[in-house]
Order: structure tokens, then sequence, then C-alpha cells
């Protein structure tokens, strides 16, 4: 097999002028990092594909662009198929590799554009077919893998990161306005939509054609989510333990060491001792980050694990400063602002990773997007029926509760807000939000934004509306986006077992009395995870990456938010209510509210503009293959 967690390009002109090789590898230059072991091109007339390579299995074969044995179909790929030894088994095509990339292009032959549908792993690749001359590009189901692209009356272009595309379009480039609104109320911005004006991601579970003309269809699904069966009640712990175990093994397929990020909560704690106990004897490499003493710290539970797994144990401590100085780098390997503070956590676990000689690691990502996880899901049913109450009533008495709580009530602040959106999608979003609706409104005043893409479930299962919305926007959108971006910036590739196509489904499928059980949260999870992890790792309270930024915006950048947003050089000063802003800081600095969150997401959104805007991104070229 040969999973490959690269970097992929691609141009198709529609003026007529032929693709180099040149704009192609000005392209893949910005990609080093994703493919640091080998590069390859292939220009067939106004097309060309390009790739870069971080070899993890058939580490002597399978180059890229693929071209087929008839010379007519070409495609370059960045994922892995766990599923290639069945599909090759069911081709007569004569393979030359050992890898799955070949698969690819035998599932085409075979079966055209409903190939990717017979494929479980995590993907993005395009197919060139001369036969046809059209250009087809796939993403995988649930977005673990990135694709983006552009589209003029000149050309089209694709890749793996915004910046591979920046090389070959047309400057200067300019901000999307219309996409700062969806940016304030995520933390991200919901596909296909992203800061770059006119470009695009491709939509999870989505394909696309593009022929000598332009974009001939889509995008368009070829997956929806499955929907809920019944299942046999006394056997679901043990099948979920079965899958869980299965998930992990087809994650573990690799001819270099797997390692394993590890927070010490249930999720990563639970994947660290499945891989223990499929490779008894064998070194395993875990990792740890936090940000000091304090609340904040799972160091020791982490640590636990550790020493009961018998694993080669690293922590990292970040500190503010290690945060700042990172904060323009990381911006500009993940081609939009920084989203999560905890992302320089992610990236600082990659580089320790990369230092220790890996190239892969496993995650926790997606256990609480599946099985309710976090808080919020013990009031799916109240956000969804509250809106039986007229919004300018919620509105009012939302404002009063919201006058008395104290300042530390953060938590319950954001569920009062969230219960005060005037729809469904509004309410759910508003959980991860930092500014309500009417909050970006006063911000924003009169500038547009973008209509909504996502049609959320009414069913009458208001938490699988809920956990299908969180999948389909802050899972793809920002952790997923987050893990890819921030591992490969260290040249190391994630794979997260609890997404693993197989499992996915199944956990879909599941009913959400399994996942949210008695109040308890990831209940099916919990059980089956019991006497394999211990029981005070299983029951504790969700915690998770936190870092203390209300302190740190009160304390040691403290200047840095002030100047950033309120200079006369600020583009989030420029864009937004300036007023507004002001008395944000102030509040904060001045201790009557924590608005560390909003502070963090106006301040990334700075940073972003700096570094792609403003000058800052020929200075951050040099180290960026080297990290």
């Amino acid at each position: 097999m040969a999973p490959l967690m690269c970097g992929i390009v691609g141009i198709r002109r529609f003026d007529g002028q032929p693709v180099t090789e040149a704009a192609l590898r000005s392209m893949t230059d910005q990609l080093i990092h994703r493919g640091p072991d080998d590069s390859g091109f292939v220009t067939r007339g106004t097309v060309g594909l390009g790739h870069r390579r971080l070899s993890i299995i058939d580490l002597e074969r399978s180059a890229q662009p693929m071209t087929s044995l008839d010379r007519s179909l070409h495609v370059c790929f960045n994922g892995e198929i766990l599923n290639y030894r069945q599909l090759r088994a069911a081709s007569p095509y004569p393979y030359r590799t050992d890898g799955d990339t070949e698969v690819l292009l035998s599932t085409f032959e075979n079966f055209g554009e409903a190939s990717v549908s017979k494929l479980i792993g995590q993907f993005a690749y395009a197919i060139y077919s001369e036969r046809d001359d059209n250009l087809w590009l796939f993403r995988d189901r649930l977005g673990i893998l990135p694709l983006y692209y552009y589209h003029d009356d000149a050309l089209f272009a694709f890749a793996s990161e915004i910046k591979a595309l920046l090389p070959v379009l047309p400057t200067p480039h300019n901000v999307d306005l219309a996409s700062i609104d969806s940016y304030l109320a995520r933390r991200t911005v919901s596909a296909p939509w992203t800061l770059f004006k006119d470009v695009r991601k491709l939509t999870p579970g989505s394909t696309m054609i593009v022929n000598a003309n332009g974009i001939a269809r889509g995008p368009e699904s070829y997956w929806s989510v499955p929907p809920t069966q019944a299942v046999h009640s006394p056997r679901v712990v043990q099948q979920c333990r079965r899958e869980v175990i299965g998930a992990v093994e087809r994650s573990l397929v690799s001819d270099v060491p797997v390692g394993a990020y590890l927070s010490g909560g249930l999720d990563s704690s639970l994947i660290v001792a499945v891989m223990r106990m499929l490779s008894p004897d064998g070194d395993l490499r875990t990792f740890n980050a936090s940000f000091g003493e304090g609340s904040h710290n799972e160091t020791a539970y982490a640590r636990q694990i550790a020493q009961l797994k018998d694993t080669i144990h690293r922590e990292i401590v970040i500190s503010p400063k290690t945060f700042a100085d990172l904060w323009p780098l990381l911006t500009w390997h993940r081609d939009a602002p920084i989203s999560e503070a905890s992302d320089v956590a992610v990236y600082e676990l990659a580089r320790a990773a990369h230092t220790d000689g890996l190239k892969v690691v496993l995650s926790g990502e997606g256990s609480d997007e599946l099985f309710a996880g976090y808080p919020k899901h013990r009031l799916a049913g109240l956000t969804r029926r509250i809106g039986c109450v007229p919004a300018n009533w919620r509105a009012r008495a939302g404002e009063t509760i919201q006058a008395r709580m104290g300042k530390r009530l953060s938590r319950p602040r954001t569920a009062v807000r969230a219960l005060m959106e005037p729809d469904w999608s509004n309410r759910l979003e508003g959980w991860f939000s930092p500014f309500s609706t009417v909050e970006r409104r006063q911000l924003l005043g009169d500038v547009a934004f973008h209509s909504r893409s996502e049609n959320p479930e009414l069913e009458s299962d208001a938490l699988r509306g809920m956990l299908v919305y969180d999948v389909r926007g802050w899972l793809t959108d920002n952790l997923l986006e987050r893990g890819d971006r921030m591992s490969m910036a260290a040249s190391v590739e994630l794979r997260p077992p609890f997404l693993d196509t197989a499992f996915a489904d199944w956990a879909f499928r599941l009913p959400s009395e399994f996942k949210l059980h008695n109040r308890t949260s990831k209940w099916i999870i919990r059980e089956a995870a019991r006497g394999l992890i211990p029981d005070n790792i299983i029951d504790r309270p969700k915690i998770g990456f936190r870092v203390p930024l209300d302190d740190w915006f009160r304390g040691s950048m403290s200047d840095t938010a002030k100047r950033a947003l309120l200079g006369d050089d600020s583009f989030v000063g420029d864009t937004l209510n300036r007023p507004a802003l002001a008395a944000l800081v102030d509040r904060h600095i001045s201790g009557q509210a924590n608005e560390g969150l909003r502070i963090w997401t106006l301040l990334s959104l700075e940073v972003w503009h700096r570094v792609f805007f403003g000058g800052d991104l020929e200075v951050l070229a040099g180290p960026r293959g080297s990290t």
C-alpha cells in the first residue's frame, strides 16, 4: 500500500495557452512541507498536474502523477485507500505497483465517476482523461483531506492548500469580505467559501468535472449521511469495541512507525490503548502538549496512560512567547486565521513527532461530533424547542439574563446567546460562535454576507440533527482543517481513526440513545473503553485543549491586542466597527468581562491579513520548508 499524505496541484487553461512545468512547479514549491520526499509533473497541452510526496508506504515506487498503461488517464492523489487490496483483487487491471494510487486508475477504468463511491479511506485526488478531455476532482466523504480551486474565464486551478494557487492567480489577490460574517460566526469559513475572493473549497463528499470550456458539472455530492438503524442493545457495546479496534488497526497500515497524540482524555487514551493491544511489544511514541500548570492542564492524565501502556512519552509546554512567535508562520500554513488557539499545540506536537523520526500520528478527532461529546449536546432538544418562543421575547430575556451574569460565567453566557438566536441554523451555530447574529451585524454594518449552504436536519431526533450539523461544519471546516494543516506543516501525516469510513458510517447509523444516555455524553465510547483504560479517565468530564487566553490578553499580550485591532493600519479596525472593538478590548483588559475568545478571533483575522496582504508572506517563505 502507498498512502501518500502529500500535496497536489493542477491547472486547466481555457485560453489555448499550454500549461508549463514551471507554472506547476511554482505551485508545488509552496507545498514542500506536505511532500518533502519527492515531486512530479505531467503536462498535456492545456492541462497539467503536479505532486509533492511524503512517502509512508511503498517507499520506492508509486511516483506521481501516475499514468495508466494506455497513457490516457493521469492521476494525482493525496490520501490513502484502505480497501485497496479488495479493489485490486476484483479487477483484472495489469498492476505495475503494489500501492493504492494505481487502484484509482483501475477503478476509474472500470466504473468511471462511480468509482469514488467504492473507496474507503481519506483522500483528495484529480484524474485527467485524455479520452474525453475531462478533468475530474474528488474529495473524501467527511473532508479529512483538503482541496481548493479557482475558476475564471482563462483558467481553472486546484491545490491542496490555497497558498499553492496564489502563484498562478491574477494579482492583486483580494479579501472576500462576504466571508467575514461566516468567520466571525464560526472562527472559520464554511465551505465552499474562503476568505480569498474567488477561491473555493471543494465540499466534502463531492466531485466536479472541468472540460475545455469550464466547469461542466458540480460540485455535486456522491455521498450522504446514512440513516439511523435499529441495533441489538445487549451487543452494542461489544460491537462498538470491535469497530474501534478495526478502525485503529486500519489506521496503522504503514511502512514507517506510527505514533499518537495523547491529551489524557477519553478518545486519545482509548486509541493508545488499542494501539498497544494490537502491538504488545513494539515501541509506541506518544506526545502531549500543555500550557503550564493550572486548571487547563491534562498532563497528569496523559502521563498515567503513557506509564500504563508503556509508551515513549514526550511532553511539550507552550509559553505565551512560543504562541506569539509561531502565530504568523502557522497562519501561513493554514491559509486562514488560526481558528483555535490550540492549533499552536497541534503544530508543536507534530514538530515533536517529526523530531523523533515519525511521519504518521493518530489523533482522537471526530469522536465528540459523532458521539455527542460536548456539553451543548445535552441541550439539543431545548435548542430546537425554544424556537416556539418568539425571537423578540427570547432576545429581551437573554439580554436581561446576560446583564446579571458574573464575568466568569462564560459557558452559561454562551448558552444564553445561542438560545437567543432567531432560527434553528443560527442556534446550532451559536454554541461555538464568538459573535451572535446581532453582534455580527453591529460589527459589519452593511457588509454583505454569503447565504447559508447548510440545511440542518429538522427530524424528530434533535441530537442527531445537531451532530450532523457539527460534522458538516465545525468538524470539517475547523478541526480537520486544523489537524491536516498543522501536522503537515511539520511534514507529519495525521490519521483520525474515529473518522475511518466504515466506523463513521456505523456511528451515523447508531441511535442517539446510545450516544447520550442518561445525560452521559459519549456513553457507548465510555462503555467500550472499560477494561482498556482506567475508569478515572473514562468518567472524568471533558476538558480538551484549553489556552489561558483571558490571562494572556490581560497580561503579556494586552498591548499586542490593542495595537493590532485599534491601530491606524489595522484591517480589522478599518473593516469592522472601531468603537465597538475598542469597547470590547477595554471590557476585557479592565476585567469587566472575559472577552478572550472574541479578541483571539479578531486578532487571528488581523494576523491573517498581514501575512497574506500586508507584505509578510515573503518573510515567512524562508522557513516554511524546514519546519
